[in-house]
Order: C-alpha cells, then sequence, then structure tokens
C-alpha cells in the first residue's frame, strides 16, 4: 500500500510517516504541496497513492480570526482539492479534523453522532473541509484534539507538555486555565490508530481519534508535573482572564464510540502522556 502523508514535519505528520514505514510512503511538506493550490496537488498524479492523509491546517486558533482568509484556503479549499484529487485517483482519503467543531455546551464528551456546531473560525474552517472531504467516495475524517508529540506543532513552537516543561525550569510562574476541558492525545498512538482504521478497513466515515479520557488544562499541567516530579507553584484561572480572541469550546471532549465498536481502543491520557514522557527522556 502506498501512503501519502500533507504535512509530513508536523506534530501528527511525522508520526504517522513512522507508523506507515513499512508501507511505501510518499512524505510532503509545505514546501513540496499547498493543498490551497489545486495545480499542487496534481503532484499525486506522478505518485499514483492508494492512501492520502491529509494534515495540513492553518490551526493557530487566535490568529484564525485575524486571518479567515488563509484559514478558509487551507482547512477548506485546500481539502475540497485534496478530496477531487483523490477522486480521480480512486484513492482513500483520511482528513484530520478537530475537537472545536463542537461548540462545547454538551457537558459530556462528544461522540461521532453529535452534531457540530464550531463557535470560532478555525471551527468552522474545518467543519467545512469535513463537507468537503466527503467529495471524495472512500474517505475517514479523524477528530483529534489537544496533541502532544515529539514533533512539536509546527508554527506553534512546540507542545503543550513542553510549554509546561521549559516554564519550569525556567522558574516561572505558572497559569493554567481549569475551566476547559479537552481530550489530551499522543500523537503517535493516535497516527497508530489511523493506521489500524485503513488496515482493518473500517467503514468510511467520521472517527474519533483521542486517547481516553478527558481533564481540564489545569489537571493535564498538574500531571505533567507529578509524573516529573517537579515541585511548582501552579495556579488555575480563568479561560477569560486571558481575553482570547478566539472563543473555545468549554468542554470539547471526544469519545471514540466507532473505534470500540470495532474493538479498537486507546489509552486513557494519563498513560499516554507517560510514554511521551519516556519517549523524550524525561522519565524512565
Amino acid at each position: 500500500m502506498k501512503v501519502a502523508v500533507i504535512g509530513a514535519k508536523g506534530q501528527l505528520g511525522s508520526d504517522l510517516v513512522k507508523v506507515f514505514d513499512a508501507d511505501e510512503v510518499i512524505s510532503l511538506t509545505h514546501e513540496e504541496i499547498e493543498v490551497e493550490h489545486l495545480d499542487s496537488c496534481k503532484i499525486f498524479k506522478k505518485s499514483t497513492p492508494d492512501v492520502i492523509v491529509n494534515t495540513a491546517a492553518f490551526h493557530k486558533t487566535d490568529a484564525c480570526e485575524d486571518n479567515p482568509e488563509k484559514t478558509f484556503l487551507v482547512n477548506t479549499i485546500g481539502a475540497k482539492n485534496v478530496a477531487e484529487t483523490c477522486s480521480e485517483l480512486d484513492a482513500i482519503l483520511i482528513y484530520i479534523s478537530t475537537d472545536y467543531v463542537f461548540d462545547g455546551n454538551k457537558g459530556v464528551p462528544y461522540n461521532e453522532y453529535d452534531t457540530p456546531n464550531p463557535i470560532n473560525t478555525y471551527g468552522i474552517s474545518k467543519l467545512a473541509g469535513e463537507f468537503y472531504t466527503k467529495l471524495a467516495e472512500k474517505y475517514y475524517v479523524v477528530r483529534v484534539a489537544s496533541l502532544f508529540g515529539v514533533a512539536g506543532a509546527s508554527g506553534k513552537g512546540g507542545n503543550f507538555v513542553e510549554t509546561m516543561i521549559s516554564k519550569a525550569r525556567s522558574g516561572q510562574e505558572i497559569k493554567v486555565v481549569d475551566d476547559i476541558v479537552m481530550s489530551p492525545t499522543y500523537t503517535k498512538e493516535a497516527a497508530i490508530m489511523v493506521k489500524n482504521i485503513v488496515k482493518n478497513a473500517l467503514p468510511f466515515g467520521e472517527y474519533h481519534v483521542t486517547n481516553d479520557g478527558y481533564c481540564s488544562w489545569y489537571e493535564f499541567a498538574k500531571t505533567i508535573f507529578e509524573l516529573l516530579g517537579t515541585d511548582v507553584v501552579l495556579q488555575p484561572i480563568k479561560a477569560r482572564s486571558l481575553n482570547l480572541k478566539a472563543k473555545r469550546p468549554a468542554f470539547s471532549a471526544l469519545e471514540t464510540v466507532k473505534l470500540r465498536k470495532h474493538a479498537l481502543e486507546m489509552d486513557t491520557w494519563k498513560e499516554a502522556l507517560k510514554k511521551y514522557l519516556k519517549e523524550k527522556g524525561q522519565i524512565y
């Protein structure tokens, strides 16, 4: 099976390249393909992959509010271009989406059967990208959330775990919101599950791929320091105090209902965090 990964240097993309290593992997970086340009997607007509994984995204949530045109070009029009290309090649398309397609008002984890209702530009653009992805006859919409991986997020300068470690080492005062709840997810395990979905030929459609359970960002930070054995002063704050440009869903945890139907399960986020810290050499 020939698998093309768009965004191969990204936090999730780099792990997808690793887990599909036994197959023939076509790694495409931003320098090699710009999904917002249809002509750029013609690169696939030469390599003719069986599967195309589209991780390309403009995901700086607050910057998306200031740059709606760029946001929709990458996240929506880009998805349309890749979907049309997949249809021409009869290739399977995997579109990486987000928990931000939900408004956070449900109060319990969202499953794949819940109706999306995004509340910020980023979420709206990704939901529109989901709709365009369905132009491909063979597609998987894979929603992930609150990613942390060894490569770090392109454009974000790492990830939340590394930010917390850096602040602790520099002796900075650490304040983290305790009123936003999500599903922290290790990109290595998300990548393995994406491969399982394809290899097991699961029915096409939407899938939630996150580590099991959920927590606030404050609880996540607290657990990081507990696992590291680091003594820090960690203060909980409210999201409104940050005056963020983009609204965030207050409770965007995801539930992996469809995966469990096919006897596929993911570790808890705490176990995944331990594995990540071990991979980074932070704990043994």
